[in-house]
């Protein structure tokens, strides 16, 4: 159970989920904003995480748009990952939801709740990054459009009583070549060692990869280096490792070497699949 009381609210639109915000932050009661709520149920119970207002945006109709026919596609903040699965709108997308957590969370787990949570991996950012896809925020300011790639360094730069409501995907994008791949620790279950996300435009490679820093990444450096085909693969990958930002992961899921190990089986998968152009 989580360990405290607090006020719970369903907003109808945007207008009200903000509004709402001003006026409980004006009350002391630290409102949070409510998505998939599977971490913040988590978090509260080990102490992280206390309001006394919980703000829930999935009733708010332009959060749980589902546009897979128009260009860009358009996909709803409050879309839940099974969504995602079941009607596999942008496929990387795709595989990186389906990998996350299993069913019975991905049921409750939002397209937006991972890219804005705490916990390191928010693996469902790797596709939104080397998509190049844009982010529609709502605050008190009003509704703003930005790409992902501006507003997303280590996590995502949100304004005072901002939310995610949309992400829009080009549709040439989404049906780039691509490549994912997930390694954990043991088997199929628990947390990912590393996740790596890869899109192939115009005979180069973007990568983005989760867990190997405590926060999901892309890198222009990285990729220069995976791209530079002067230099045979395997100097490539050395040299894209060793411009990876830091601090590099060390926890009992894995060592900060076996990470980066896996990391450079993973980079040569995807340069080997993507296209021996590359």
């Amino acid at each position: 159970m989580v360990p405290f009381d607090f006020a719970y609210y369903r907003p109808q639109s945007i207008a009200e989920a903000t509004a709402l915000f001003l006026e409980l932050e004006q009350q002391g009661k630290q409102p949070l904003y409510y998505s998939g709520g599977t971490e913040i149920l988590t978090l509260s119970r080990l102490g992280f995480v206390s309001t006394a207002a919980v703000i829930d945006i999935k009733e708010i109709p332009e959060c749980r748009v589902l546009d897979a026919d128009g260009d860009p596609l358009v996909l709803g903040a409050a879309l839940a990952l099974t969504v995602l699965e079941e009607t596999n709108p942008f496929p990387l997308l795709t595989k990186v939801a389906k990998e996350i957590a299993d069913r019975t969370a991905r049921n409750q787990i939002t397209l937006g709740g991972n890219l804005c949570g705490q916990i390191f991996y928010r693996e469902a950012a790797t596709a939104l990054l080397v998509a190049e896809a844009d982010i529609v925020i709502a605050g008190p300011a009003g509704v703003r459009q930005a790409r992902i790639n501006d507003l997303f360094h280590q996590q995502l730069q949100l304004g005072r009583g901002e939310f995610v409501v949309q992400f829009k995907v080009d549709r040439a994008t989404a049906t780039l070549p691509h490549f994912h791949r997930k390694r954990r620790k043991q088997g199929e279950v628990g947390y990912p060692l590393v996740t790596i996300a890869a899109l192939k435009q115009d005979e180069a490679v973007r990568v983005a990869l989760s867990g190997i820093c405590p926060f999901p990444f892309r890198s222009a450096d990285v990729e220069a280096h995976l791209n530079d085909r002067n230099r045979p693969i395997g100097e490539r990958i050395q040299a894209a490792i060793a411009a990876f930002p830091r601090p590099i992961l060390h926890d009992i899921e894995g060592s900060a070497d076996y990470r980066l190990f896996v990391a450079a089986q993973l980079l040569e998968d995807a340069l080997r699949e993507l296209g021996k152009s590359i």
